[in-house]
């Protein structure tokens, strides 16, 4: 075993021993803190008891208090000179004086306790003092009106105590440094409070107790620390390191093994029988040996069928995307109309797809589907429906009949149950006059006068669903320069990180912000939106859309 991991041990071992004596100290000291403060609160209740009952210190307490309040700031900034005394020079102290009476009471349980001092005085909130009254300390006495400063925080919590718990403070001082100060409150006959009792425990002196006893006892601690983490080191070594070294070693072989193109039998050879846990670990090496053999083997079938079927998927998307209509301009010798179209599949297939195709010089169709579903089996059916869809319509029929055929070829033998949504439009291009059948398709978006709106149009059921369905067709008139926007519902569906659909009203808003544009500035500005709403979520449908402008027969 490395010096590295001993000294290690080790230092665990005694970090482990002083957490334990810390937490030990750290509840102790807090008891003897408690015990302390409770002493401290109770000397300071028997003292304000013994005071009122043996002696009336109002008249003290007030007077003092009279003379102080009636000082002015830059007198009280005068405190510890012999002026400031001369302001208190009517106060009586000689012997047999209240004063000199409460002192001696004072002195009794001052000298009595292992505390400070015992003290009586009064918080002055104003100017966060605390102005003495009656101190029997022989070492830094303060006399009858000098004060010290003190927190606002301790003046609030004895000004309003509610006679509740254990009244104390501590805070730091210049010049006793942490002190412990408790104490009780002496009303009036009015109710107010006219001093206070107190008493002062010096908390570095519990301190210097504590760390007297704690001492030894951490030196005790740490040596025995160092006696365990030697013995643990030495167990450790035997049962735990030179096994797994030995494991290590014999999986640097297997690599090493494994690289020149070895079979190996490494941790089958191993003999370790220190530990259950490790013994086991050495059977599941070996069996782990063998199985990545297996595994191999599977991982090489495994990679070819994953390339081959990628290689499937990106030549179906290609046939799919060769059967749409992409390049554009699509017609650059007409003049009377524009149009434009892109698909994005949420997969490598999608379901979804659009066309156009002149059915005779005048009359150009337009076409939007969305089939029930995704990935190749919706591309199938989607590429069935493209195909029919365009043989019907080069028969001349008008745009319901179309769709009747197509859901009479559809319902035929329909073992998967899909069915396709269906926009279709059947434009004449002479007149602007467009026939169209919507089946449970999106509603189209018309752009006349410069803005677009939402075209409420008749809804008939989806292609594919029900045999013998019935379609109804309705017209829109177009003039020279209105355009025409259909989509799939992968559009308005698309979802941001928060799960909020891009819906109809920004689509409506965004539709509008490219007015002015080419269909394929429309369908590029669609995008735009789209893309910034959604973000950086995932697309989980196909999104499809196709815009018509129409422009009409320029005059001669």
């Amino acid at each position: 075993m490395s010096l590295k991991t001993i000294r290690l041990i080790v230092i665990s071992c005694i970090l482990l021993g002083l957490t334990a004596l810390i937490i030990g100290i750290a509840l102790y000291s807090r008891q003897v803190y408690t015990a302390t403060i409770e002493s401290s609160f109770d000397i300071a209740s028997h003292a304000a008891v013994s005071v009122t009952h043996s002696i009336d210190p109002m008249p003290l307490a007030k007077q003092v208090m009279d003379i102080y309040y009636s000082l002015t700031d830059e007198q009280r900034e005068k405190m510890g000179t012999d002026e400031y005394r001369d302001y208190f020079a009517s106060v009586e102290m000689e012997e047999g004086s209240i004063y000199a009476r409460l002192t001696d009471i004072l002195l009794g349980f001052f000298n009595d306790a292992a505390i400070s001092d015992v003290y009586i005085a009064m918080y002055d909130a104003e100017h966060d003092a605390l102005v003495y009254i009656v101190d029997p300390s022989y070492v830094d006495q303060f006399l009858p009106g000098e004060w010290e400063e003190v927190e606002s925080t301790e003046i609030d919590k004895f000004l309003n105590w509610n006679g509740e718990n254990t009244l104390y403070d501590i805070s730091y001082t210049r010049a006793y440094g942490w002190i412990s100060t408790a104490g009780v409150p002496v009303y009036d006959d009015d109710g107010n409070i006219c001093f206070f009792v107190l008493s002062d425990v010096e908390i570095e002196g519990i301190m210097d107790s504590l760390v007297k006893f704690a001492l030894p006892i951490a030196i005790a601690m740490l040596c025995a620390s160092i006696l365990i983490a030697w013995a643990l080191s030495d167990a450790i070594k035997k049962n735990v390191v030179d096994p797994i070294n030995a494991i290590s070693k014999a999986a640097d072989q297997y690599a090493k093994d494994k690289k020149a193109g070895l079979t190996t039998n490494r941790f089958a050879a191993l003999d370790i029988h220190e530990s259950k846990e490790l013994e086991n670990l050495c059977k599941t090496m070996a069996s782990m040996e063998k199985t990545l053999i297996d595994h191999e083997q599977f991982l090489t079938k495994v990679a070819a069928d994953k390339e081959r079927i990628e290689t499937e998927l990106d030549m179906a998307k290609k046939i799919q995307f060769s059967m749409l209509p992409s390049k554009f301009p699509a017609f650059p010798e007409r003049t009377d109309f524009d149009i434009f179209a892109t698909m994005t599949p949420a997969r490598e297939v999608g379901g979804d797809y659009y066309d156009f195709f002149f059915i005779d010089d005048d009359h150009l169709a337009l076409v939007i589907a969305d089939v029930s579903g995704k990935g190749i089996p919706a591309a199938l059916f989607m590429m069935i429906t493209k195909v029919i869809v365009q043989s019907c319509a080069m028969l001349g029929k008008g745009a319901s009949d179309i769709l009747t055929k197509t859901n009479e070829a559809l319902c035929t033998n329909n073992k998967t149950e899909f069915f396709v949504t269906v926009w279709i439009g059947i434009v004449e291009l002479s007149t602007g006059k467009v026939t169209a059948t919507n089946a449970g398709h999106e509603y189209p978006a018309l752009m006349q006068n410069g803005k677009f709106d939402i075209l409420h149009d008749k809804h008939s059921i989806v292609v594919g669903g029900v045999p013998e369905a019935k379609y109804k067709e309705y017209t829109i008139d177009l003039k020279p320069g209105d355009k025409l926007f259909v989509y799939t519902d992968g559009v308005t569906e698309a979802e941001n990180s928060e799960n909020k659909f891009y819906g109809m009203e920004r689509l409506t808003s965004a539709l509008n912000d490219n007015a002015d544009k080419t269909p394929e500035g429309v369908v590029e500005g669609i995008q735009k939106s789209l893309a910034k709403f959604t973000g950086n979520a995932d697309q989980f449908d196909d999104i499809t859309m196709l815009c018509f402008e129409y422009k009409g027969k320029k005059k001669k």
